[in-house]
């Protein structure tokens, strides 16, 4: 027990030696304290030891996933999109709905939308066997987010993890926090900072749009731009192409049809989607916007359409500070054995 104290006495001054002699260490390694005094740690390499065979689990199981539906990437990406704006990224987007506990699958942007969850599903089913009640679903979320853009040809990057999973979610800042597919620069702008990420965050994470795809319900506005002298960038023929999608059998006119969000290289991250958005060929209102809507924006996207290397740079590190957001430590959360619901 004595052993224990003294561990803990000597963490927390080395913790303080950190902070005094590197004040901008604590955001960038990882390490902070908690609110049981004690030092966590959300950092590189955190299950080397205690589950050294994490990421080769959720690597195969995400390659087996995309290799049957290759859509499967852009879903598993946006799920931790999905999660991180909403309290951060801690697994909540992940629980059902129960008699007595209202979850975040039902909120507006993810009901009906949202896919991956089986997926998920697997992968800690897999883990819990290797090493039961050390790896996340927010971490899993983080790491199968990184292996699908990986797998589609984009970049790789290693993640943050440590995350804990959440004892609650909120319906409401689903509903609030997760930007729309027919917002303005400027409502898009607020909703990325009121979470801690910039413009440019905004911009580059706007990439992952590269795949995936959308239903015509989420791009309606997008239908009426044929012609339109107020969006001259709108291409008649991309937008008459849409409506056809749209209005045919497909769709049946219910807006259930379902559109590539990049109609060149649909399954593959690269850097197509702002090319796109220069030829006024983004799929949805919130992507063209980023070249009509603001000037900022469009020098970044014209950035992007010329780099693919800024872009993939700038990507990655958005993404690490999205996956940073709002990650839950001590008694705060726990290692759910099921994703579904709570330990």
């Amino acid at each position: 027990m004595a052993m224990n104290k003294f561990v803990v006495q000597f963490l927390l001054l080395l913790n303080l030696v950190m902070i005094l002699l590197f004040p901008n260490a604590l955001s960038e390694s990882g390490y902070g304290g908690d609110e049981t005094g004690g030092v966590i740690i959300f950092g590189f390499d955190v299950y080397k030891d205690s589950c050294p065979e994490a990421e080769a689990i959720i690597f195969s199981s995400v390659q087996e996933a995309v290799m049957e539906d290759p859509r499967m990437a852009a879903s598993l990406l946006r799920l931790h999109f999905h999660d991180c704006f909403v309290n951060g990224c801690d697994g909540s987007v992940l629980l059902d709905d129960t008699d007595n506990f209202v979850g975040e699958k039902t909120a507006a942007p993810n009901l009906n939308s949202l896919r991956g969850f089986e997926v998920i599903d697997g992968i800690k089913s897999e883990l819990e066997a290797f090493c039961p009640e050390t790896i996340s679903c927010a971490d899993i979320l983080a790491i199968a987010a990184r292996d699908s853009v990986l797998l589609s040809g984009g970049p790789s990057w290693e993640v943050q993890v440590g995350r804990k999973d959440s004892l609650t979610a909120s319906k409401t800042l689903a509903n609030n926090n997760i930007p729309g597919p027919n917002s303005t620069v400027s409502l898009l702008l607020s909703k990325f900072q009121n979470v801690g990420l910039d413009l440019k965050d905004m911009v580059a994470l706007s990439g992952a749009h590269t795949m995936g795809k959308a239903r015509c319900s989420s791009f309606s506005g997008r239908l009426q731009n044929s012609g339109d002298p107020n969006n001259p960038l709108a291409s008649s023929a991309f937008i008459q192409s849409l409506q056809q999608l749209c209005s045919g059998s497909g769709g049946g006119g219910s807006g259930a049809a379902l559109a590539q969000l990049d109609l060149v290289t649909p399954a593959t991250f690269d850097n197509q989607y702002y090319v796109n958005l220069i030829s006024g060929e983004g799929l949805l209102p919130s992507d063209q916007v980023l070249v009509t809507g603001d000037d900022q924006t469009r020098e970044l996207v014209e950035t992007y359409a010329q780099d693919t290397f800024a872009f993939f740079e700038d990507f990655q590190n958005s993404m690490l500070r999205m996956g940073g957001l709002g990650v839950i430590t001590g008694a705060s959360g726990e290692i759910r054995r099921n994703c579904r619901t709570f330990n």
